[in-house]
């Protein structure tokens, strides 16, 4: 594992820690319905948009964006919303990608779209801390306890996105009920990105579905800069994309975002 995401991991440990007697009941209560990532995938592809899952992204490891309070991400995932976005995510590890709890419950308070939380998700405890429709589960970081996190997430009502950067850990996560993968194209040892991930395990992800009568929702995550990176992992299987840095470098995220989602209809 990359240093700067093993130094995340080691906060995130302490963080749990330090917080654990403050933990707040979670997952998805009776009251509040889970909001239906899949079907507003195939929406969204029905009437011929790219399923652009846009995130509230105030800093990457190296880099930051802007500083985000509870106000900010609701206001910049309402203009995500009204560009056409299927969904949004939101960072919650405080400490590199300066992402909070408190954004995160502003952005569900403030869109009709499901919500993703997307934060590095290593102890039971963490499911309990606030409510969202999808949670990030990395099978990288997870190894042989995915399977657990995954039914665990289900039994509270979240939506697991298992997130894959190779064959290994792509077959881990078909080994569990999650109906949703992530393709990193980011390499979590070396931080490198290339788009050749998601061309190498999106098709091994639909030869399991044809042979297993499943259907899994594969979402291309990391390295998406613009409706050429669009096209081309649509293109490769992908049904849907998750872009966060350069939508948050941009002028308007209201303008970026509806590129993306219009990606398809501009290379027509």
């Amino acid at each position: 594992m990359h240093v700067k995401i093993q130094q995340i991991l080691d906060t995130t440990k302490t963080r749990i820690r330090a917080f654990e007697p403050e933990i707040r009941p979670g997952g998805m209560p009776e009251c509040m319905q889970r909001r239906d990532f899949l079907s507003a995938v195939a929406d969204a592809r029905a009437e011929g948009r790219v399923p652009v899952i846009a995130e509230v992204k105030p800093a990457s490891p190296g880099k930051a964006f802007r500083e985000i309070l509870p106000g900010d991400a609701a206001r910049l995932a309402w203009e995500m919303e009204e560009a056409g976005a299927v969904a949004i995510s939101v960072l919650t590890e405080p400490e590199v990608f300066r992402g909070s709890l408190e954004n995160l419950e502003a952005v569900r308070r403030t869109v009709c779209l499901p919500v993703l939380r997307k934060d590095f998700i290593i102890d039971r405890l963490q499911l309990e801390e606030t409510q969202s429709d999808l949670i990030l589960l990395i099978a990288g970081i997870l190894g042989e306890n995915l399977l657990d996190f995954v039914d665990l997430a289900l039994k509270k009502g979240f939506e697991p996105l298992v997130e894959v950067h190779n064959a290994e850990e792509l077959e881990l996560a078909l080994d569990t009920p999650a109906r949703v993968i992530g393709i990193n194209n980011r390499n979590l040892e070396t931080l490198e990105i290339s788009l050749e991930t998601t061309e190498k395990l999106a098709p091994l992800v639909r030869e399991h579905d044809r042979k297993n009568g499943i259907d899994h929702v594969i979402v291309s995550e990391s390295g998406i800069r613009g409706t050429d990176d669009v096209c081309r992992v649509i293109d490769a299987g992908a049904d849907a994309v998750l872009v966060g840095s350069v939508i948050m470098e941009n002028e308007s995220v209201f303008e970026k975002t509806k590129e993306l989602v219009q990606s398809l209809a501009w290379r027509c």
